[in-house]
């Protein structure tokens, strides 16, 4: 027997203390059965469909190990469950994600409802995680999640702490440098003309004497403030350094080619992320990095624009090996010539740099087996 839906008000969503079992006849176990998940901080809001598109269930589970684990659970008590749509896979919805993955099923990356369907039907979780079930169902979500469990995780993790790291560093630089305008005049013109590095080294050294005073005070901030400019300076060379060495032994040849540097290599490599074999082909990575052009045609006119969405740091990364190699390489500096004098305008000239770049880049990370093709890919790189 087909299992029935089980209608709800809208607005009875079942608390996450309830059972789980479900509220109806449960379907034949030969049966396939999708699964949508609307993610929060500490609820996963779930409901199951049938490939026929009927509401078969929902439930609410907390944002722990166990509550995984009755999610998985309580969906394969409808049927087979092959696939599901998980909203925020890259936030709320990752931990959920990896379990999923480690349950053998499919996860597929769900956006957020259209606003135009949210305002005609309303909006509540259970709403939200058949949406995503549905568009899981419909093909109209399609790219597969990341997996987040490998070592592009640890290159995100690095790159995080790095740029907290630099930010603190810079505010800290400001406040000492800030500190030094209002500062004593004998000791403002001991300090002048010190290039940075010796100017933090003779702050950290000063002595305070015990008066109280403005003068002791900014002697006091002074040494504070460059003792901790040190302390984050060494501790972004560490990351730098460990950021290096992951992106050497992940993607051999990455680094070598012109422009590509260790923060720019890792903005890549989190694009694609620890399943790379998720990106269909060089023209998805291209459009996934906001390089590929877009189709901008109406009536007579027939043109196409520079594409403004993907991944908008990844775009800044290509952008900066554009100008380096602008700067240091002839073969990039000869095809700006040559596009400048068939009067392609430098916007349209650094786009089409940009798709070479991530074509080139596609096929160094994007290969069944790094290890062992890194030669190859290198060679096809060049």
């Amino acid at each position: 027997m087909r299992a029935l839906p089980c209608f709800r008000w809208p607005y009875d969503e079942p608390s996450i203390t309830q059972s789980a079992a479900p509220c109806h006849i449960p379907a034949e176990p030969a049966e396939e059965v999708l699964l949508g998940v609307d993610t929060h901080k500490d609820v996963r809001a779930a409901a199951v469909i049938t490939v026929l598109g009927a509401t078969l269930d929902s439930r609410s589970f907390p944002a722990t190990a166990e509550g995984y684990r009755q999610l998985a659970a309580w969906a394969r008590s409808f049927g087979v469950l092959r696939r599901a749509g998980v909203e925020c896979t890259g936030s709320y919805g990752a931990a959920l994600t990896r379990h999923l993955r480690a349950e053998g099923i499919d996860v597929t990356e769900v956006n957020q409802p259209d606003k135009a369907v949210r305002r005609r039907h309303g909006k509540t979780d259970v709403v939200d995680a058949e949406a995503a079930a549905r568009a899981v169902l419909s093909g109209r979500a399609t790219a597969t999640a990341k997996t987040s469990d490998g070592p592009v995780e640890a290159l995100r993790l690095f790159k995080l702490a790095k740029g907290s790291a630099i930010k603190s560093r810079t505010q800290a630089i400001n406040q000492l440098k800030s500190v030094l305008v209002f500062a004593d005049v004998t000791l403002r013109e001991s300090l002048a003309g010190l290039t940075n590095p010796l100017l933090f080294k003779r702050c950290s050294e000063l002595e305070t004497p015990d008066a109280p005073g403005p003068d002791s005070a900014a002697r006091v901030t002074l040494r504070l403030l460059a003792r901790r400019i040190q302390h984050l300076s060494d501790e972004i060379s560490d990351l730098t350094k460990r950021i290096t060495e992951a992106v050497q032994a992940n993607t051999p040849g990455l680094l070598e080619v012109h422009g590509v540097g260790p923060d720019s290599a890792v903005v890549l490599l989190i694009c694609a992320s620890d399943n790379p074999e998720r990106i269909g082909s060089e023209a998805s990575f291209a459009a996934l990095c906001g390089t590929s052009p877009v189709e901008a045609s109406s009536g007579k006119t027939q043109r196409r624009r520079l594409n403004r969405g993907g991944d908008r740091q990844v775009n800044a990364a290509l952008y900066r090996i554009i100008l380096s190699r602008l700067r240091w390489d002839s073969r990039t500096q000869e095809y700006v010539r040559r596009r400048l004098a068939e009067r392609k305008t430098r916007r349209e000239i650094i786009r089409s740099l940009k798709r070479y770049v991530a074509r080139e880049i596609y096929r160094l990370i994007v290969t069944p087996d790094r290890t062992t093709k890194s030669a190859s890919a290198s060679g096809a790189a060049a």
